[in-house]
Parts: C-alpha cells; structure tokens; sequence
C-alpha cells in the first residue's frame, strides 16, 4: 500500500547521524543524500527519507503519528532501540519488551526532531 515514508528534519547531518545508527543496527545501509538535500535509505523493498521541509518552515513532528519499522526478532528491535538511544534519539513509552496478550515486540523512540518511531516484531503464535 506505501510507497515510502518521509519525515522533515531542522537538522539533515544529525539525522543521518541517528538513522544510519538505528538502519545500520538492523543492518541496513548508511543514507545517502540526493540533490535536493533529501537523505534516502532503502532496505527491504522499502524507502525512508528525512528532508528540509520543502516550503521552508521548520519541521515538527505529527503529533499522534507513528512510523513503525518491521523488525526479525526481539534481538533485532533491542539493537535498533540501544542504537537510536545512543545517537540522539529519546526512549518513549514503557520499555523495548513484548506487551503481555498482543503477540507483538516493541521499542519506542523519538529521533531528534521528535518523530515517534517503534520497531516492531510480531512474535509467532505457540502452536
């Protein structure tokens, strides 16, 4: 249904600087800057992008919006979640765990723009 997701940013080198560290966690590639000062990450068949805001205003973040990034395994989220913290990004909501009855791993952050960003792994039903 998505074609890409795209959040602004006030600050395009310390954004690079904390998404390469959250994609690079789940090993994904460092971004790369287009033409138009846009930085471009793609992995799994899926496109990231951070960019000034076109009209140029400042960039805030939605409030009550969340992007959510797939992750293959609890280990996976913690890593993404222990490098966001580290490259500037804010821990949000309860901690990186399952939530009891919902079948789902998550980790919350905040980049340092204020973008709410989970990483989420839907664990396996017992069979």
């Amino acid at each position: 249904m998505y074609s890409h997701m795209m959040v602004g940013s006030n600050d395009i080198a310390r954004s690079k600087k904390f998404y390469d560290a959250v994609f690079g966690a789940t090993g994904g590639k460092p971004g790369f800057e287009d033409p138009k000062g846009r930085l471009v990450y793609m992995n799994n068949g899926g496109v990231f992008l951070v960019t000034p805001p076109i009209d140029g205003g400042e960039a805030t973040h939605g409030n009550g919006s969340t992007i959510g990034f797939a992750m293959t395994g609890p280990d996976q989220a913690a890593a993404w979640h222990k490098a966001g913290l580290e490259a500037g990004g804010t821990a949000i909501e309860d901690p990186p765990g399952e939530r009891p009855g919902s079948g789902m791993y998550l980790a919350y952050l905040r980049d340092p723009d204020g973008n709410k960003l989970c990483a989420l792994h839907r664990i396996p039903a017992a069979s």
